[in-house]
């Protein structure tokens, strides 16, 4: 017992947030790269914004419509498996991309894509709650979507680069390339439990004795406890909010900055990545925010929602400014905000995911990314009627991301974002 109060944790435990931060990249990677590249393909296969609106719609569809199965299979099975299958399906209709021929072909390859990348994030939560314990696993998930939003924020100029180099259909066939590398890494040396990893010292085990209860299979998820909490209900339904209008950053922005403020493409590309970037800075300071506030007030959950209150607030305020700007930089300074305001939500989102969740938390959070991506699948299709509809007035499709990001606030009112879904009384 000594050995085990004096000795130091090792920090094997990490490595998860090392695979978690690698794979949160190479999804940005490949999802935004669409977008960037999304002038040229309408180009060259004669597409008009009305489809490239569905294309992108067919993604978030697909991705929307298997997050609860592919969260529900980490319940049951493990994130091992589940991850391997997810990132070689993936990373194959990526490299398919680059094989189009016409609005059908690519409308299949990316319903294939998000059909395949569905289950990503709720895989790599069930991996947090296995393998970290509690205090350390929303400062994770804020590390986690940092990186994810800076692997989609370089990406223009990197797509630009490439797309110059090669052209647009071979650059998807390399990004497709390194989804294959981290999977056989990743495999090779996760375990669903931890317990299982030989280079854990006493201190560690200790430490991640209680987190790996839960990293056993099982398929008991309480479905009908779900459909009737209150809790579940609003920790997707304000997951549907934010993500309607971020979805914007990674679809139609590109398009945005070229036919609305008449950019070139070296200078969109690199406007692009404002977005994305501020949204990756949000994410640690909500962290660091988050847990100040919490200490100061005593309560987690009002913590929570204030952060949740200021990031909705913003973000609506600041898309909303944006349409009377008539500098360009400093209409995207103001996008950019919106976008840094979006992202202070998403580590309480997250954290709410993990513990409301409880042993369920891969098959919550797929409920909760499903509905998300629901909204960011109606999203470009919504814009892409809305330019048809009213004469290419981009500022409209702000109005209603702007609305839709107010009912946010709304939904945090009623949420608790700690309470353990098992533990509620009917």
């Amino acid at each position: 017992m000594s050995a085990i109060v004096t000795a130091r944790p090792t920090r094997v435990r990490y490595w998860v947030i090392v695979f978690a931060v690698a794979l949160a990249v190479i999804t940005y990677i490949d999802r935004v790269s669409l977008s960037v590249a999304e002038k040229s393909i309408r180009g060259d296969l004669g597409l008009t914004h009305e489809q490239m609106g569905i294309i992108f719609s067919c993604f978030g569809f697909a991705y929307a419509l298997f997050e609860i199965p592919g969260g529900y299979l980490g319940d049951a099975i493990g994130p091992r498996k589940v991850l391997m299958r997810i990132v070689l399906w993936w990373s194959f209709f990526t490299a398919a991309t680059g094989r189009a021929f016409s609005f059908a072909s690519l409308a299949v390859t990316q319903f294939l894509f998000g059909a395949g990348e569905a289950g990503c994030f709720p895989n790599l939560t069930k991996t947090f709650t296995t393998w970290l314990p509690e205090n350390e696993r929303v400062r994770a998930q804020g590390i986690m979507w940092l990186s994810a939003r800076w692997g989609g924020a370089f990406t223009p100029p990197l797509v630009v680069w490439l797309m110059r180099a090669v052209g647009w259909r071979y650059a998807f066939e390399i990004f497709g390339c390194v989804g294959l590398v981290w999977a056989l890494a990743f495999y090779r040396w996760y375990r669903n439990n931890p317990l299982e990893n030989p280079k854990l010292n006493t201190a560690e085990r200790e430490l991640l004795r209680e987190s790996a209860g839960r990293a056993s299979g099982h398929g008991d998820v309480p479905w009908g406890k779900f459909a009737s909490s209150l809790q579940v209900w609003m920790i997707c339904l304000q997951y549907f909010c934010l993500s309607y209008g971020w979805y914007f950053y990674i679809t139609w922005l590109p398009t945005y900055l070229k036919e609305a403020r008449r950019l070139s493409i070296v200078s969109s590309g690199w406007l692009s990545v404002l977005p994305l970037f501020f949204g990756g800075l949000a994410n640690p300071i909500s962290v660091w925010i988050g847990a100040r506030l919490a200490r100061k007030i005593g309560d987690v959950a009002q913590s929570r929602r204030i952060m949740a209150y200021i990031g909705f607030s913003g973000a609506s305020a600041f898309l909303l400014f944006s349409t009377v700007v008539d500098n360009p930089v400093y209409a995207m300074l103001s996008i950019g905000m919106a976008s840094f305001c979006n992202d202070l939500v998403m580590p309480g989102a997250w954290g709410a995911a993990m513990d409301v969740g409880g042993v369920h938390a891969g098959s919550l959070s797929g409920a909760m990314n499903m509905m998300g991506n629901i909204g960011g699948a109606l999203c470009p299709l919504v814009i892409g009627y809305i330019l048809k509809w009213s004469n290419s007035n981009w500022n409209l499709t702000f109005y209603v991301s702007a609305a839709i990001y107010l009912m946010g606030i709304v939904c945090w009112r009623f949420l608790d974002p700690v309470t353990p879904l098992e533990a509620e009384k009917h």
